[in-house]
């Protein structure tokens, strides 16, 4: 096992590459969780939710909080209202996450930043979906027209006016 100061250093080097990192990543690079808690006390690195790291100075993204579910529910899709926000077709600044799950999917536990979770059938979670690096994360979110459409499909949760200012937005743009 390498040293406690080593051990850092390889700490540093994942949270420089990746933006954000989950603690399963730190410890299949060589760093214990010892070692994170030590850190964490000393002030190197921020520790955003349970298991989930950055360093201090890291530049923020808009989309940080996008980033950090991404990293906490990697199989989820953003989705719905913070999907018309990440691709510009809404005034609207979703006060949460809006995720889409899997229709058996275990949610992220609701430490971190504000989430909504709506659950998709497989093949609404597996069509139209583009990967952005966000923070050097990757974060999945659903194409444009498939957002509006599922705005549409749940007019009832988000209100049918976020729905039309979308599709009016993707008109206008295009």
């Amino acid at each position: 096992m390498p040293s406690s100061d080593t051990q850092r250093q390889i700490a540093r080097t994942v949270l420089t590459e990746r933006g954000i990192a989950r603690l399963r990543e730190l410890r299949n690079a060589g760093v214990t969780g010892a070692t994170m808690s030590r850190m964490e006390r000393d002030g190197e690195v921020l520790r955003l939710a349970r298991g989930l790291y950055q360093l201090p100075d890291a530049e923020l993204d808009v989309n940080h909080s996008m980033a950090e579910v991404a990293k906490r529910a990697p199989k989820a899709v953003i989705c719905l209202v913070s999907a018309l926000a990440f691709h510009g077709l809404t005034d609207q600044l979703p006060r949460q996450i809006w995720l889409a799950i899997g229709r058996k999917d275990w949610a992220p536990k609701p430490d971190g930043p504000a989430m909504r979770i709506v659950r998709f059938t497989e093949s609404l979670l597996t069509e139209s979906v583009e990967t952005h690096v966000i923070e050097g994360v990757p974060v999945k979110v659903f194409g444009i027209a498939k957002t509006i459409a599922d705005c549409f499909r749940y007019r009832n949760k988000i209100g049918l006016s976020i729905a039309m200012e979308g599709l009016q937005e993707a008109l206008r743009q295009r």
